[in-house]
This record gives structure tokens, sequence and C-alpha cells, in this order.
């Protein structure tokens, strides 16, 4: 693991925390998002101080921020006697009680105890209480705006009390009074990273990119270890600059807590920012860092398509099967699918799974556009497993209702059914072609083929008006060595049909003559004419 500590920890020059914290240190941990460091220091605080009943509410507000309440249960039960008759001990565990939903009514209760009637009502409770009620989506905003009107007449030029006012309108949607708040906090402490870093989420909501990343870059630059801004200014960069992304997130693991999310982000990260190398080295020490059989197939994800990125087929199929063992389905995106069909597409003689795959992928495709490029992707793997008669189909579909096809395209759909023997499907398609294409050849020339072999005993005359029709299109270029070779061939399938069919000889004979004349040196017209002639003599 130590290859991830110095990736995680040495990217930023800021200070980190020393043993012995301080509750001030804890309570500042806590609002930087360091939860978890912060309910480490907490313990130590309470065991060498275990009367110290801001101590226990300040372990509560640790517990709270990562959503363990069951922790903060456990914890506030070995508070001493004395610590639960505590003013702020109620305020922890009236604020335990709104967290858990079921005991609205009860935690006002607490809260009103800890607030007490004497005329001196303590500050730093009132707003403990208000803090409650706006932080907690079960809490009453109303009656926090009450309780820190109760605060602002003990003491109004509070940084903290605007900030709170602040995000008690936030949670009213009052974005005009939230926003005056949050200056009138500013006016008592200019650099105070908390305000700077609500006003930007403000115009985040409103979508105004160059105003919060204006007061995200404020925050940090008032407080370098305020970790929420840093991730803002990362997600904002995330699509928009990679390589900024990235140097943001940096920061932002420099001064947050570890964890196995901030791994799978970096480790994307340094993927987007194609650092291919990078991103595996990171995810193979995280791997090796884990208990033995643990899977993560988030992980295994990220590291396919890195291996993938750099044409490690190999190794990207090898992670992809992992990842598709042991992800859930509701995981499992069409992207996943489709790099599992072209790892199997570029493996030898493993084409059949390529196959169920982009069959995957057109399953659960929904842009109608992008269906296409999959309906050819198939198409081709069965002309490569040589199956004509499904490399048809996916043409077809290719080609239907598809606004990028071309005539290329149609004639391919109507020649792989020929090649399949489908000749009647053939027959359509290029019927199609000379409806669509009236003034080219090909149409004509392999649908009368098609019509040819549906009717290979001539007995119902189908190719007869194609080969006609082909006749009258070639005629009009007999220079083409294509369309002389074509019009030999029709001019001798009529022959034969009026000499086997109709017995008329004479226009066979007129047909063959005309093969002569594109032809002087065709020996089979030479050979019939004089068979036809003598069956004239003799008649």
């Amino acid at each position: 693991m130590k290859k991830i500590i110095t990736i995680l920890v040495g990217v930023v020059a800021f200070a980190g925390m020393t043993a012995g914290q301080t509750l001030p240190e804890a309570k500042k941990m806590i609002e930087h998002g360091r939860y978890h460091t912060a309910q480490s220091a907490l313990h130590k605080i309470v065991q060498a101080d275990p009367l110290n009943a801001v101590s226990w509410y300040q372990l509560t507000q640790a517990y709270l921020g990562s959503h363990e309440l069951r922790n903060i249960k456990d914890s506030l039960l070995l508070a001493p006697e004395p610590v639960k008759q505590n003013a702020w001990y109620k305020v922890a565990y009236g604020h335990l009680l709104l967290a858990e939903g079921a005991m609205i009514e009860q935690a006002a209760v607490y809260f009103d105890q800890a607030i007490g009637t004497k005329r001196k009502k303590d500050v730093g409770i009132l707003l403990a209480v208000a803090n409650a009620y706006i932080s907690d989506q079960q809490g009453d905003v109303t009656r926090a705006l009450h309780v820190l009107d109760m605060a602002g007449k003990k003491d109004k030029r509070r940084a903290d009390l605007n900030i709170m006012r602040g995000n008690a309108y936030r949670r009213l949607s009052n974005g005009n009074e939230a926003y005056k708040a949050y200056q009138a906090a500013l006016n008592e402490d200019a650099n105070q990273p908390e305000a700077l870093y609500q006003l930007g989420k403000i115009f985040l909501t409103q979508q105004n990119s160059d105003a919060y990343v204006s007061y995200f870059k404020k925050a940090v630059a008032a407080d370098p270890l305020f970790a929420p801004a840093w991730y803002e200014l990362y997600y904002h960069s995330y699509y928009r600059e990679p390589e900024q992304a990235l140097a943001y997130f940096r920061n932002y693991l420099a001064t947050s807590d570890a964890s196995m999310e901030n791994n799978y982000q970096l480790i994307d990260l340094l993927y987007i920012n194609q650092r291919y190398d990078s991103a595996i080295v990171l995810a193979q020490d995280v791997l090796s860092g884990t208990s033995s059989g643990t899977e993560m197939p988030r992980l295994q994800k990220l590291m396919a398509y890195s291996y993938a990125a750099l044409h490690d087929t190999a190794n990207a199929l090898s992670m992809m099967r992992s990842y598709f063992n042991h992800a859930q389905d509701s995981n499992l995106v069409v992207k996943d699918y489709d790099l599992m069909a072209n790892l199997y597409s570029a493996t030898a003689g493993k084409e059949d799974s390529a196959l169920v795959y982009y069959m995957a992928v057109v399953d659960k495709t929904t842009d109608s556009s992008a269906l296409f490029t999959y309906y050819k992707k198939l198409a081709d793997l069965y002309k490569e497993l040589k199956d004509p008669s499904k490399e048809a189909l996916w043409l077809g579909r290719f080609y239907t209702n598809n606004p990028s096809a071309s005539n290329v395209d149609l004639f391919n759909w109507g020649i792989v059914h020929y090649k399949a023997q489908e000749y009647e499907q053939a027959d359509t398609v290029f019927g199609r072609y000379t409806e669509k294409y009236p003034d080219q050849t090909y149409g004509y020339y392999w649908r009368a083929r098609a019509n040819a072999h549906k009717d290979s005993a001539m007995e119902k005359g189908l190719a007869v008006s194609h080969y006609e029709k082909l006749v009258d299109v070639l005629t009009a270029d007999t220079a083409s060595a294509t369309n002389k070779k074509w019009l030999v061939e029709a001019y001798g399938y009529l022959a034969a049909y009026q000499t086997n069919e109709k017995q008329d000889y004479e226009q066979a004979l007129d047909y063959l003559n005309d093969i002569l004349e594109l032809d002087p040196a065709n020996q089979d017209a030479k050979q019939y004419i004089a068979i036809l002639e003598k069956k004239l003599d003799e008649e």
C-alpha cells in the first residue's frame, strides 16, 4: 500500500493533523468534511476528558456527517451521567432522534430542554439546535429561524450565525435571503470559507459557472484545507478540463479522509486523462491492499477499460469477465457490453461470444441512431462466420430507416441475400434498388438473376421481363465492358427462353444475332444459331 500513500498524500504540501488534537481542531475537521479523522480525534479527547459535554456533542456531529447513526447511539450511551444532564448532550441526543426520523416531537423536547427558559440563553446552544433543525431533512426550518433570531438578540455579529441563517433560507429555496445572509457573514469575516462555499452552491443551482467557480476558488484561497470546495472545483472540471480536474482532485485527496471511493475516482481521472499505466498501477495497489478474495467490480472495470485503451486485449478481457461475474446487473451499462463485444471480436475464435454481447447491446440501446453501428458490426461478424443469411438480416436492419445509408449498402444487402440463395428476398431488395436508382443497371441485373434462380426451369418466365428491362437500360452504353458482358447474358437467357418455352426460333435467332453484334467471336451463339437455322429449314 506504500504506493497508494505516496499518490494520495504526497500531492499537495498541506499540513496534516498531528496526534493530540484539540477540540477546536476536531471541530475544524468536521467543517472540512473529515468526519472519520474527527471521530478518531474526538474519541481520544472524550477519553482524556470524559466530562467535557461539548466533546460528546462534536463526536455526534462527526458521526452524523458520515451517516453512522448506530455509532452515535453506541457512543452516547457511554457518556457519564453528569454529561447526560448537560445541554450539549441534550442537543446531541435530540439531533440523533431527529436523524432517526421517527421521533421528531421527542427531539423537540430535548432541544427545548437544552435551550432552557433562562433570560441569558447560551448562543452556542441556540446555534447547535438551529443547526440540527437545518441540517436534517426532518427538521423544522421555520423553528430554526426562530431559534436563530433568539441567538441574534444575544450576538448578531457572528459569521457562523449568518451562515446558518443562509443555510436555513437555502432549505426554503429562498436564494435571495440566503445570499444576503452569507454576505452578512463575509462582512464579519471576509475570509470565511464556509460562507464563500455556500455562495458558490447558490450559483451552482443557477448553473452560473463563472460565479460558482469564482466563489469555490475564493473558499480554498481562504482555507486551503476546505475539502468540499476542492471537490466542487474537481466536479466542475471533470467534463470540461480533465487535466485540471485531476489537479483539483489531488488537492481534495490531500485534504479529505482516505476512502475507497476516492481511490475509484482517482483511477477514473487517470483513465480519462489517458494515463492508463498509472491507472492500472494504482488499481493493482488497491487490490493488493484488500483482504484475500475481496471482489471489487468497479476497480476491475476501470482496469479493463485502461487495458483496452492500451490495446492489451487479453488483460482487458480477463478484467471484464471478472467484472461481469461480480457486478450487479443494475450497474452494467451499454458501454460495458459494447467493450466485451469488441474484445471478443478482436479475439480469434470468439466470434460467437462477440455476437452474444452485440445482441445485448442492441437489446439495451435506446438511441435509435446508435443502433445502426451495432447492426453493421453484427453483419460483419456473420460475414466472418460465413453465414450470409444472418449477415443479410443485419444488413437489412442497417439500411432500413438509416439516413446515412447509401446505394452501396442497399446493393450489399441484396447481394448477400443472393449469396444465401434467398432469391425471393434478393428480388425484393433489388426491386427497391431499381425504384430508388432507376438509371443504374445493378438493380435490374441482379433482380433478373434472382428471378432466374427462382424459376430455374424457365417455366414461369419470371426473369424475362427483368432481362428485357436490363437490355433497354444497357443498350444506352454498349461500350462499357460490364454492360457488354451483361447484355450477352441477357440476350442468351432470352434466346433460351424463346427456344425452350415458346418455340419461337426466329425470335431466339434475333437475340443470338444481337450477341454476335456485340461479340462476333462468340462460339456459343454461333453454335445455337446453326442449330436453330437447321430446325427452321426442317420445318
